[in-house]
């Protein structure tokens, strides 16, 4: 059914005041004279947006949050970066490693090769690449994304709807790709480590032509590794690469093409069940699993771009972009769901299916940006549209033999017939569109005092069914105000204060397999930003609150699978408090260091989400060791405090009829590295990761019918030999 929200009093009142504090500026930039910027530094030499040379677990500037370059000190929102300092010195060589160390990220495995993050306890499902939002049609990533084509990712908390059109409350996720350079710099990267595993990561890039005009640069890697869990092995290959032309001094072209696949063989679909009949806790082996000896799971992504940018008169600058990103999933999977009994651990019954995934999503983003004088000081505009289209395709065949028993997971050995798929065949095809246009204003206000004001107009229209249910939903000229404002309180700390509306288009499902109402909300953040130490390290301090209604919260499970579907939920909220800091302490030693407390409430005031810790904490760091030379050693340490969650009602023994609750105690997982520089031009560096060997469950994100969990994986290492020119 077509949907035609009006926009609410307050939302058109806020916007209203936030449209007439930013687009006056369009006037004063035509019409007043060059820019002298002495208030606001916009120059392109501001900051450091490349971090991959510069060995710091510090970057400068982002461009996550507004388009503009703005410093640490200078965006009035919690935001993380972590650097390709980090990603080498700890081995983050895939993206859930990257958000596991990121303050106040959960990152929720629930299977091998299908993954959740929350932030602030909602999910994160705004992703951007080099700043241009590419709209999720799920909450999660399938496969394993490398890190090999990044210099960094930036990681914005809180709501970001100017730039990505939804205002989660959760955080925003920016991928930095690395970028070509006009000095030659080539570098490999050979890794070998437990179960097999077996690495390698080239990195070529440099000028092309004499004048260094053109320049290009590829990223080409291969992986291979088993695992801790039975039967389960993954085989990455990638490869990047990209170029950029002077069209002219004042024009830069740049276009480049990712391509990674990701194919699993025995996956967990689905996982291990946590609780039997009688409603006590499973306790299983780490390395036990439910896949069959058949099942597979392959994963291929494509991202090209092209991006255009030009400098203009009077300090402003145009670039526009498009962007196409292509996921396609192939596979044959095996799930096993139902409880087991305590004594014969029997109950388990087969669940299979053949499952395509096509998904192809355009964007296309420009804007322009620059200084304009009002009142005789210098401001900064960014003016810009977008559109983008998702094509989605995907097609479920259902085996024979669905329901049938199957012998206790301690007697499993993945021996499962492959079943003909022919039992059934149900699947989606929508078409989801976005068009937006939005302007943010930098206001100097004095020369202690900056607003930051901004205003995103979007139309969203889908069309298409899934599983026999229409996707059709509509949405006129939804207004997402920002506003923000940042006073320094003398050379090193600032205070900030920001307001963000909430507009997040639901993916979920209710029980008429039609999508929720998109949620309505407001976030507020209130913080302190600090430079110590001549501006090398940086701290923050920041407490938010989100409100929130028409929030989807899983209701159960549709008839004959064990698909979840949802409901609506009015009045969440959730408020907490994160602190970070970061930095080069002494020329010897880099930490970096985050800590996360956040209570989620429902309308009723009793505790919501118990699956998201209260508490969570990151700290890494590395010290090179006086008197040997190109000795560095290095720690990683992540805790976060018990989780739970309801799961039923316990059905045969002393408890029956008595509510089931799954439990992780808190825990700590510690990583240790030793880094050696052993001749000119070479590195050799060793990981060892869970050095106490804790089990503990991924997540508890899945409740009910369908709760289930795997553990993490036992003690493991790595060494990692370099060659970088």
């Amino acid at each position: 059914m077509s949907r035609f929200p009006t926009p609410a009093l307050r939302r058109n009142a806020l916007a209203t005041a936030v449209c007439l504090a930013s687009f006056p500026a369009v006037a004063a930039a035509q019409t007043g004279e060059p820019a002298t910027l002495d208030a606001i530094d916009v120059s392109a030499e501001r900051g450091v947006l490349s971090t991959e040379s510069t060995g710091s677990y510090l970057s400068g500037a982002t461009t996550t949050s507004m388009k503009m370059e703005l410093s640490h000190r200078e965006t009035p929102q919690a935001v993380t970066v972590i650097t390709r300092e980090q990603m080498d010195d700890f081995a983050q060589n895939s993206v859930n490693d990257v958000l596991e160390g990121t303050t106040g990220v959960t990152v929720e495995s629930v299977e091998t090769d299908r993954t959740y993050y929350t932030s602030r306890g909602f999910d994160i499902n705004n992703f951007q690449y080099d700043g241009v939002g590419m709209p999720a049609v799920y909450d999660n990533i399938q496969g394993e994304l490398d890190t090999a084509f990044l210099d960094r990712v930036e990681v914005v908390r809180g709501a970001n709807g100017l730039m990505t059109g939804s205002g989660s409350p959760a955080a925003t996720v920016n991928f930095i790709r690395k970028r070509p350079t006009e000095d030659t710099q080539a570098s490999v990267r050979v890794t070998g480590g437990s179960w097999d595993q077996k690495r390698i990561v080239g990195d070529v890039a440099g000028a092309v032509t004499d004048s260094g005009k053109v320049r290009g640069r590829v990223v080409a890697g291969y992986e291979d590794k088993n695992s801790y869990l039975d039967r389960y092995s993954n085989e990455k290959k990638m490869f990047y690469g990209a170029i950029e032309a002077d069209l002219t001094d004042t024009t830069l072209l740049t276009a480049g093409h990712a391509i990674q696949t990701s194919d699993t063989d025995s996956p967990l679909w689905g996982a291990l069940p946590l609780f039997f009949t009688d409603g006590t806790a499973t306790e299983f082996t780490r390395s036990t699993s439910t896949s069959s000896d058949w099942s597979y799971w392959d994963n291929t992504l494509h991202n090209s771009f092209v991006e255009l940018q030009q400098q203009l008169a009077n300090g402003w600058r145009a670039q526009g972009t498009v962007s196409r990103l292509e996921s396609d999933s192939d596979s044959e999977l095996f799930y096993q769901f139902g409880t087991p009994d305590p004594d014969t651990g029997e109950g388990l019954m087969a669940y299979a299916s053949q499952y395509d995934l096509n998904v192809e999503q355009w964007v296309v983003d420009a804007f322009a940006i620059g200084p304009f004088n009002l009142g005789n000081r210098t401001h900064e505009l960014v003016l810009g549209a977008t559109w983008s289209r998702s094509e989605t395709v995907d097609e479920s065949r259902y085996g024979q033999g669905i329901g049938d028993p199957l012998p206790p997971l301690n007697e499993w050995g993945g021996n499962y017939p492959k079943p003909a798929f022919t039992n059934g065949v149900d699947g989606s095809d929508w078409t989801d569109r976005e068009t937006a246009g939005y302007a943010a204003a930098r206001w100097s206000l004095t020369d202690r005092l900056t607003a930051i004001t901004g205003l995103r107009m979007t139309w969203i229209d889908s069309k298409g069914t899934s599983y026999g249910n229409t996707k059709t939903t509509r949405y006129n000229a939804v207004e997402t105000p920002y506003a923000g404002l940042i006073f320094d309180l003398n050379r090193n700390h600032s205070v900030y204060a920001s307001y963000t509306e909430i507009f997040t288009p639901q993916t979920e499902l209710d029980i008429n397999r039609s999508r929720l109402d998109p949620i309505d909300g407001v976030n507020y953040e209130l913080g302190l930003k600090s430079e110590f130490l001549d501006d090398r390290v940086n701290t923050t301090v920041a407490l938010f609150q989100t409100e929130q209604k028409n929030v989807a919260e899983a209701a159960g499970t549709f008839e004959g699978t064990q698909d979840a579907y949802y409901r609506a939920v009015d009045g969440l909220k959730s408020q907490g408090v994160e602190l970070e800091f970061v930095g080069d302490v002494t020329d010897r030693v880099q930490l970096f260091a985050g800590y996360t407390y956040v209570d989620i409430e429902d309308n009723e005031g009793r505790s919501a989400k118990s699956f998201v810790p209260e508490h969570l904490a990151q700290f890494r760091g590395t010290w090179k060791v006086p008197g040997i030379e190109g000795l560095q050693l290095g720690s990683k340490v992540r805790w976060q405090s018990a989780i739970s969650q309801e799961q039923g009602v316990a059905t045969t023994g002393p408890n029956a009829g008595t509510t089931i609750v799954t439990e992780q105690g808190s825990y700590a997982v510690i990583d240790l590295m030793a880094s050696y520089d052993f001749a000119r031009n070479w590195n050799a560096t060793l990981n060892v990761n869970n050095v106490t060997d804790e089990k503990y469950i991924e997540s508890l994100k899945k409740f009910g019918t369908s709760a289930q969990g795997f553990y993490g994986a036992p003690a493991n290492a790595s060494i990692t030999v370099s060659w970088v020119y």
